[in-house]
Order: structure tokens, then C-alpha cells, then sequence
């Protein structure tokens, strides 16, 4: 007769981004270095069963469907997967029979969430922007309790659901919390006074962002050195009369390289702003907008700017915008506030809800 594995388990749900990964793996960490229990991933990607299996957990593979607001001939296609994913998820939870189930969003963690319920299995979810996404929304009806990023969320959850919110701030991946501005500054090999711009355009490069640093470049190239991750197969802007050092990516040195920058360029991510500001690095946030986006980066972005952490360049997206903000910062005239940044880091997110998950499971 086959033995019952009496180790503890805990599941985590999510995907379709690695803004969805990885703030999960970094509780994940928190969790396992205070709390003995086996942790696995439920998800749907290829890309999300590379990043969580390099780091050394279990995944399992589900259909997912994605979930639109809009009406498309593939939302009845989409049902199918969804329902697939949830008898999917099911069987699963049903063998593992983990303790907790932890959502840190993306469509392809509804199924395993309402199947915990099913089984009534404890939900605890995270939401990474300011106001909800769809994923989270669907979710909220399940999760006993919801971890938002700003005191300012709450506003955007019904007022019969805010029982259920916990303002915990993102959580942020160790090698952040481990960051040297010395080992950036080698790895650029840039001079430890040399004033630093780093320009983050994500893993597969801005268009948008690249173009404005094209055109801004010879000017905002007057007071930084223009370090600019310009993502793969992106055009290398080849003018050697400015200080200027383009990078296809970065990898394990990010941390170290934002460690180094004085001032940092981005989208409004909530990944990236988050990391930014525990790192205490002014932004300039360039927000991703128009069709494809449900506006949560302009969202992110003015939250920032509202407090003086950050200037969001979400209206007015002109090289002209982008070398006046660089050039105000420089000269010690842009209003962004190194402690109005501190405001946002008032504690490890990710230390937080290990403990709370951990508080939740003994009870």
C-alpha cells in the first residue's frame, strides 16, 4: 500500500507574467527559511514552469483561458480551457491536499482558487497594481484574505469585500534586498562618482521608450551616463559622442545595477517601481497606455507622483517631456522626494505575508 506523504504543503497559483512569478517565489524564500513545509506551483506557461523549476520547485501544468473584459469570438473557446484548467486544478489540490493556497495572480490562477474553495481549502491572494485586475476580482469572492500594495487600493474594492484587504506593500526578490551599487558600478565599468542614468524598457525592450531616448539622447547624455537595457533584437543607437552604454539584458545583475543608478527611467510596472523604491532610486515613469492595457501602470505611476516619489510622464510622452524632467532632476529642481520613496517600503512585504500564511496554517 502506497505511503501518505504527511509533509506539509502549501500551493501557490498563478502566471503569464514573470510580475506574477516572481513576487510569489520571493514569500516563497520567506516562507521556507522559518516555516518546514513543501511548496508547489500551479501554472500554465512555459516560460512560468522555466522560472518557478530553476527555482527548484514543484510545477504542475494546467489549461488556462484568458479572461477578457471585452466581447471576442474567443471567450466562448476560452470557457472550455477555463473549466479544463478548474478540473485540472482539482485533481491536483484533491492528491496533494496542501494546507493553503496562495493566489499571486493572473487568469491562470482562477481555476486553482475557486477549486480550493471547492474542497475548502484556505485562499490567501496578492494583487500587485494599485487597483484590482480581472483575475483578482473573480478571485476576491473566494480569498479569505487579500494583500494589496497601497493604502490607496482599498478604495477601488467593493466596501462589503475590504474586511478582507491587508496592505502589505509588493514583495521584492532577495537579490534586491542584497544589492551593491559597487558591484553595478564594476559590472558598467563606470567610475563610483559618475553620475548614472539606467533606462528600463523590460526584458523585450520599449519601442516607445527607445525611440524617446533616441531623440533625447544627446541632451539628457549631458548630465548622466545613459545606461540603457534596450531588450533583444532592438537597434543599438551607434553615436559615440555621447556617454552612452546600451545592453541587450540584464540577468542575475540587475539588482546590483539599479543599486548603482542615480536616477532610473521605466515603465510603470508594479514590479519594477516597487524594486526601484526599495532601493530608494528616483523614477521617471513612462507608463504603458493605450489598447491592451487596462490602465494599471498610469495608475501605478500617479500614485508614485502623487506623493513626490516619482514623475510620471503619462500624458505628455515627447523627447522635449523626457530631457526637461532629466535636466530638473539633475539641477536639483525636480520634485522627487527621497523620503516620500521611503513612504512606500514601510516594511518586507515579503517577510509579512510569509508570516501571516505561516499564522493562518498553525491556526
Amino acid at each position: 500500500m502506497e505511503s501518505r506523504n504527511t509533509e506539509l504543503s502549501i500551493a501557490f497559483a498563478g502566471g503569464g507574467t514573470g510580475g506574477h512569478i516572481y513576487p510569489g517565489l520571493a514569500i516563497i524564500s520567506c516562507l521556507q527559511k522559518t516555516f518546514p513545509c513543501r511548496v508547489f506551483w500551479i501554472g500554465s506557461s512555459i516560460t512560468d514552469r522555466k522560472i518557478v523549476e530553476e527555482a527548484g520547485l514543484k510545477f504542475y501544468g494546467i489549461p488556462a483561458g484568458k479572461l477578457r473584459r471585452n466581447f471576442s469570438f474567443k471567450n466562448f473557446m476560452d470557457i472550455f480551457r477555463v473549466m479544463g484548467g478548474f478540473f485540472a486544478a482539482h485533481k491536483i489540490l484533491k492528491k496533494e491536499r496542501p494546507e493553503l493556497i496562495f493566489s499571486k495572480g493572473g487568469f491562470v490562477s482562477v481555476p486553482p482558487v475557486i477549486a480550493a474553495a471547492s474542497l475548502k481549502i484556505p485562499v490567501f491572494s496578492h494583487e500587485s497594481d494599485l487597483s484590482p485586475g480581472l483575475a483578482t476580482k473573480i478571485n476576491l469572492r473566494y480569498t479569505e484574505k487579500l494583500f494589496v500594495p497601497y493604502k490607496e487600493s482599498i478604495v477601488f474594492y467593493p466596501p462589503g469585500k475590504r474586511d478582507k484587504l491587508d496592505v502589505s506593500g509588493n514583495p521584492v526578490r532577495q537579490e534586491f534586498k542584497n544589492a551593491d551599487r559597487a558591484k553595478g558600478r564594476a559590472f558598467l565599468g563606470i567610475g563610483a562618482k559618475e553620475p548614472v542614468l539606467l533606462v528600463l524598457g523590460g526584458s523585450t525592450g520599449s519601442l516607445e521608450i527607445n525611440r524617446l531616448i533616441q531623440e533625447s539622447l544627446p541632451e539628457i547624455s549631458k548630465y548622466y551616463t545613459v545606461v540603457h537595457q534596450t531588450g533583444y533584437n532592438e537597434e543599438k543607437i551607434p553615436d559615440t559622442s555621447v556617454k552612452y552604454k546600451p545592453f541587450s539584458y540584464f540577468r542575475d545583475e540587475l539588482a546590483h545595477i539599479i543599486a548603482a543608478a542615480d536616477l532610473i527611467i521605466c515603465r510603470g510596472g508594479a514590479g519594477t517601481i516597487w524594486e526601484c523604491a526599495f532601493l530608494k532610486k528616483p523614477m521617471i515613469i513612462i507608463p504603458l497606455t493605450g489598447k491592451g492595457t487596462r490602465g494599471d501602470q498610469v495608475e501605478n505611476a500617479r500614485v508614485f507622483e502623487s506623493t513626490g516619489a516619482a514623475v510620471s510622464l503619462h500624458d505628455d510622452k515627447t523627447a522635449e517631456r523626457l530631457s526637461a524632467a532629466v535636466a530638473g532632476f539633475a539641477s536639483g529642481g525636480q520634485g522627487i522626494k527621497a523620503a516620500a520613496i521611503s513612504e512606500f517600503i514601510r516594511q518586507d512585504a515579503s517577510e509579512y505575508i510569509a508570516r501571516e500564511i505561516i499564522n493562518r496554517v498553525r491556526r
